[in-house]
């Protein structure tokens, strides 16, 4: 089962090492980064299910941190996922405003008027009154996928601390532990309960302001 978790292990690192490079490479090249990565993050998601089925043949001593071990490893991979997914949605988002672009600047416009110049100073305002518009939306898709995420991430940590309580729990009662010592256990819980909620409320409000000034 080490053998394994260290290889999973390993296998993160390298997607984390994959995620660096997407930011340093031509576009040609991020399609086949991409791919590298999902199929690391397929290899790694089986490798855990190997792990769920092993892990019951660990000593009932070690199962309790070997389970800690794993789920991290789960948590890791959830989060690379839906960063894989963030990190296609704005390259093909890219990908259509560069075509978008293309064909403004192939379209022919019929001789309407006798003023060439003009024609041609309308022509650039719209261009760049497209493109500005284009970085404005991408701006906005890109907070709210980044507060996507936050929330995401904020949601997965919540689920493991809750997991966790259980587990201490039922660790706690097994060793004896002290009504006292499962009370500031559980008024932890319930802070960083707190915590989470705050923090989901200041990150809508951010998006929202956000949102509305580029609207406006």
């Amino acid at each position: 089962m080490e053998t394994l978790y260290h290889q999973t292990n390993n296998t993160v690192r390298e997607i984390e090492q994959c995620f660096q490079r997407l930011g340093h490479i031509s576009p040609p090249e991020v399609l086949d980064v991409e791919n590298t990565i999902q199929t690391k993050i397929t290899q790694a998601n089986a490798n855990c299910d190997r792990l769920d089925v092993l892990l019951y043949k660990v000593p009932p001593s070690q199962r309790q941190s070997s389970k800690l071990r794993i789920d991290q490893l789960k948590y890791d991979l959830r989060h690379l996922q839906t960063s894989l997914q963030h990190a296609q949605e704005r390259r093909q988002r890219r990908q259509q405003e560069l075509s978008e672009r293309e064909q403004l600047l192939n379209h022919r416009f019929s001789a309407n008027s006798t003023a060439p110049t003009e024609t041609c100073l309308q022509l650039d305002y719209e261009l760049q009154h497209h493109t500005q518009m284009g970085n404005a939306n991408r701006g906005v898709d890109d907070m709210i996928a980044s507060g996507s995420g936050i929330l995401e991430s904020l949601i997965s940590q919540r689920m493991t601390l809750s997991g966790a309580h259980k587990r201490i729990q039922a660790i706690g009662s097994t060793l004896g532990l002290s009504n006292h010592t499962m009370k500031l256990i559980e008024r932890r819980l319930v802070e960083d309960k707190r915590i989470f909620l705050g923090g989901m409320v200041v990150t809508l409000f951010i998006i929202g302001l956000i949102i509305y000034f580029f609207m406006m």
